[in-house]
């Protein structure tokens, strides 16, 4: 099969010049430069290995017992993974019935329902607490497992590890969105936009019989009391989805939320055949992605934007690294700027590309593309909702979760406007500072806009006052194409850590609501 990301001659703008001439070429397992790559020897870690003082020595303990131990073979790390989407797969299934859960909206699509009328047991919310902390636990390991058992010469085929997933991701968003309520969320926007309203302007609150403490309306009901009295913050792409799925729902708010959780699964789905058919190492990609159950329960039982996010992103990518002609140039500016008019960090996959532009000093490539781009997102939103949809992000780039960093400072300097400037103008020179620092950990080998890409996307994870697991997912599609470093086991820790502190649907005692006869 010809890959279409091939690594391209040195000093191109999709490469960096390598610095180290025995280090072996990104996607070879472990061969040098003139050597074909042999596909039963483990892939050689991507050099140098990001040093992480005590943690990585704890760490590097911890994965040598586990890395040679019985789990770290296929069939033990296949059931891992087996076992921790289906934890979180229960919860979907049994929280909501007969009553909801602090881990789901109050919704019921078709799964969710069959098993409420077969009899499937309620979950006080302390048991689905705990099977939500070791499902994402087992998630992890899984994953780490079947990586682990890669580099020791496992192979699986990897169109039928990618057709599996399909069938897994068929049956899993057709199951009350587990661990977040922004599913809920984007039907309510989608609901306002189908009315005619402006979602960057007008209320989930405001919608016929949304208002008070106990909501009439479906919609408003779904979406959590945080997020009732707050406009959409997501790009015109992402609100015409959401109001495709409403047209489509109508007046059945479970019917536009499952809409969406099937369009977010597409996306995935998609998502995961670009990396199958382009990848140096499909076997990884696919691992890393479509079979990754990390991420399997963070975009598609959650049912997420940043499974359309990644797709874009991923898109770009590809075709930014098959530059040869000028409208390549403009399907990758087009790209971008689509991929801004769903979530505003994309602006960080746009600075990826244009890295190794200015390294080859590619102005003109680089000023095309960049125009284009930017005339594409401002057109998206000048030309939809207008400037209110950008002055919603201003709002939002000012908002600290817990638990952060930021919001330490906030604990010990105080909430007051000049600690939040501080916090506005401090976190993006600390993301760009350790951006290149993991920049610099990748073989010099790789390509540079995929390991420019990863470590923003990553960096940005870490540094950003408000980050959510899912908030990873073009960090995840772009590692998926590097060979097998040290920043994925960061990766999987900083998500897994992020998805533990943060799967709460907002509805303890909300009614449910569900298809209808």
């Amino acid at each position: 099969m010809t890959l279409l990301v091939d690594p391209p001659p040195r000093n191109r703008a999709a490469a960096r010049p390598a610095t180290d001439a025995g280090r072996p070429a990104a996607g070879q397992q472990g061969t040098t430069a003139d050597q074909p790559p042999t596909v039963t020897e483990p892939v050689k870690l991507a050099e140098p290995p990001i040093t992480g003082g005590r943690v990585e020595a704890v760490m590097g303990v911890i994965i040598r017992v586990l890395s040679h131990s019985p789990l770290a073979r296929p069939l033990p790390s296949v059931i891992l993974s087996a076992l921790g989407l289906g934890g979180v797969a229960f919860v979907g299934l049994c929280a909501t019935a007969p009553a909801a859960s602090v881990a789901t909206p109050p919704v019921l699509l078709p799964l969710t329902s069959a098993a409420r009328d077969l009899g499937a047991p309620h979950l006080p919310d302390p048991v689905a607490d705990l099977i939500m902390y070791v499902s994402i636990a087992l998630c992890c390991l899984g994953l780490a497992m079947m990586l682990w058992a890669n580099s020791r010469g496992w192979s699986p085929n990897p169109r039928r590890v990618f057709w599996t997933a399909v069938g897994a991701v068929a049956v899993l968003v057709n199951i009350t969105p587990v661990g977040s309520s922004d599913a809920a969320s984007y039907a309510a926007y989608g609901r306002i936009a189908a009315l005619g309203h402006n979602p960057y302007t007008f209320l989930p609150s405001q919608l016929p019989g949304g208002a008070g403490a106990n909501p009439t309306n479906p919609y408003t009901i779904l979406v959590s009391n945080y997020w009732r009295t707050t406009p959409s913050v997501y790009g015109p792409v992402a609100t015409w989805t959401q109001q495709l799925a409403a047209e489509i729902g109508g007046t059945r708010a479970w019917l536009t939320l499952w809409v969406l959780m099937i369009m977010m699964g597409t996306a995935f789905v998609i998502t995961g055949y670009i990396l199958l058919r382009t990848a140096a190492n499909p076997v990884r990609a696919v691992l890393l992605w479509v079979a990754n159950p990390l991420i399997i329960v963070e975009l598609v039982i959650g049912g997420h934007l940043d499974s359309l996010l990644a797709l874009f992103a991923i898109a770009a990518i590809v075709v930014s690294r098959r530059c040869t002609k000028m409208w390549h140039d403009v399907a990758v500016g087009l790209l971008v700027g689509v991929a801004g008019g769903i979530k505003v960090n994309a602006v960080l996959v746009a600075l990826g590309i244009a890295i190794p532009l200015l390294h080859d000093r590619a102005w003109a490539r680089l000023i095309r593309i960049g125009v284009i781009a930017g005339l594409t997102t401002f057109g998206l939103y000048y030309f939809s909702y207008g400037l209110s949809a950008l002055r919603t992000l201003g709002h939002a780039s000012g908002m600290v979760i817990s638990p952060t960093i930021w919001r330490g400072v906030q604990e010990i300097f105080g909430h007051g406007p000049m600690v939040s400037h501080i916090i506005s103008f401090s976190w993006p020179p600390l993301m760009l500072a350790l951006a290149w620092y993991l920049y610099k950990r990748l073989s010099p080998d790789v390509p540079t806009v995929v390991a420019a890409t990863c470590a923003l996307t990553f960096a940005w994870v870490i540094v950003a006052p408000w980050s959510l697991p899912w908030y990873s997912s073009v960090a995840w599609v772009t590692v998926a194409l590097l060979p097998r470093n040290t920043l994925t086991r960061w990766l999987t820790v900083a998500t897994g850590t992020l998805a533990m502190l943060h799967f709460n649907g907002g509805h303890p005692t909300n009614v449910q609501i569900g298809p209808t006869p």
